[in-house]
């Protein structure tokens, strides 16, 4: 047997080990809550409580109106919402979408603000 034969198997063997690993990771379902932390900006009021598990199917607009229920925000007032400080998601959006972009550890940075800030 010559070297370049023996190096094959060793090689075909990596492979499969990469491929097994690939796949269990493909299995992992995400999770049906989310975190989410709410840092506020500018003039909002700072909510007492910060962390909430929220289900991946709320929308931005449903988080809003949380927001401001527990803020006790006139329904008619403007709340803006931002990832990282960063943009405003459409209200549409689904908060699983976002998270699966833009968590950090395991967790949503969404800064919320009565007025227009970033982005």
């Amino acid at each position: 047997m010559s070297e370049s034969d023996r190096a094959f198997p060793a090689e075909e063997q990596q492979e499969s080990t990469v491929e097994t690993k690939e796949a269990s990771s493909s299995t992992n379902k995400p999770k049906p809550k989310v975190t989410l932390l709410f840092k506020p900006a500018g003039d909002a009021p700072i909510l007492k409580k910060k962390k909430f598990l929220v289900e991946r199917s709320r929308t931005l607009a449903s988080i809003t109106e949380f927001l401001k229920k527990m803020m006790k925000i006139d329904p008619s007032e403007s709340l803006f919402l931002y990832v990282n400080q960063v943009f405003s998601p459409a209200l549409d959006t689904e908060i699983g979408a976002v998270y699966d972009s833009f968590s950090t550890e395991d967790t949503l940075i969404l800064s919320y603000c009565k007025s227009f800030a970033w982005g």
